[in-house]
């Protein structure tokens, strides 16, 4: 079924009572969303779970969201394991009264949402019997998911990141936080770190020598045969005569240098020029 026949078909289901289908999120995640009177809340829960088209077996979640003025939503999302569909139910209930049916008898597993809602938000969901606290310690004090309520943290201390005023009396922008094991600006040099410079609750501190530069062998000097690409420059006194062409004065070769292309490296135009300069130079034939 697509959410909007899913929607429809709750609204067949819940008839005569005022209910509101609409379809939230989009493609493959869209989901059907209905909302129902609370005094139907139970009815729709019961509905989807029982029908024989909707068959929603599979309770999600259930959560509230804080509308200020306008109460609480309490919103509840329902799945079918054989139809692959999913289904939101929602209401709203005042924030004088904020009290809505339970509905474990018809889904079991809502036991630890409904708890966790009325400890948050302080919404009452009438029928169930174990609505003791859940994730605070029993003396605390307030429903921490309601947007008047005010964090201790708050009041204890100033806040030292604030950017807007009157969100704090500490004032001032956001002192740098680095992430652990990144020196501060200067530790690695010997000027001392300024105070603040570290991060948050860090002051000033000395600063610690920088280390040496590590030390690298000296390289041989490039000779004419290394910048060529021929292979590693010889060393000792070869080394001067390793750039001397045969035939030169002072090298190894005796008599005049040979002209055309070297014996191990043939000619442009062939193996046969090559023999034939050879026999040219009065080779034997």
């Amino acid at each position: 079924m697509t959410p909007e026949e899913v929607g429809a078909r709750m609204a067949a289901l819940l008839a005569p009572a005022e209910v509101t289908p609409s379809v939230s999120g989009g493609q493959r995640h869209a989901r059907a969303t209905v909302d129902v009177p609370a005094a139907s809340w139970r009815d729709a829960v019961r509905a989807a779970r029982d029908d024989a088209e909707l068959e929603c077996d599979f309770f999600d979640w259930l959560s509230a969201v804080d509308e200020l003025a306008e109460g609480f939503d309490v919103v509840a999302h329902l799945w079918s394991t054989r139809r692959r569909h999913g289904l939101l139910l929602r209401t709203r209930v005042p924030r004088e009264a904020a009290t809505v049916a339970s509905v474990v008898d018809v889904y079991p597993g809502a036991g630890w949402h409904e708890r966790e809602t009325h400890e948050m938000f302080g919404v009452d969901f009438a029928g169930h019997d174990g609505l003791r606290p859940l994730l605070l310690p029993p003396e605390f004090e307030g429903h921490p998911l309601r947007k008047e309520f005010v964090l201790a943290s708050r009041v204890a201390k100033p806040w030292p990141g604030a950017k807007e005023p009157g969100e704090s009396e500490a004032g001032g922008g956001r002192r740098p936080i680095r992430p652990p094991g990144v020196p501060a600006p200067g530790e690695w040099g010997v000027v001392p770190t300024p105070a603040g410079a570290g991060g948050a609750g860090e002051g000033p501190r000395g600063g610690v020598p920088a280390r040496p530069a590590r030390e690298r062998p000296a390289r041989p000097p490039r000779t004419a045969s290394a910048a060529r690409g021929d292979g590693p420059a010889p060393a000792g006194p070869a080394a001067a005569d390793a750039g001397r062409l045969p035939g030169a004065p002072g090298g190894r070769g005796a008599g005049a240098a040979r002209s055309g292309p070297p014996a191990d490296r043939p000619s442009r135009r062939g193996p046969a020029a090559t023999e034939r300069g050879d026999d040219d130079d009065g080779g034997t034939p």
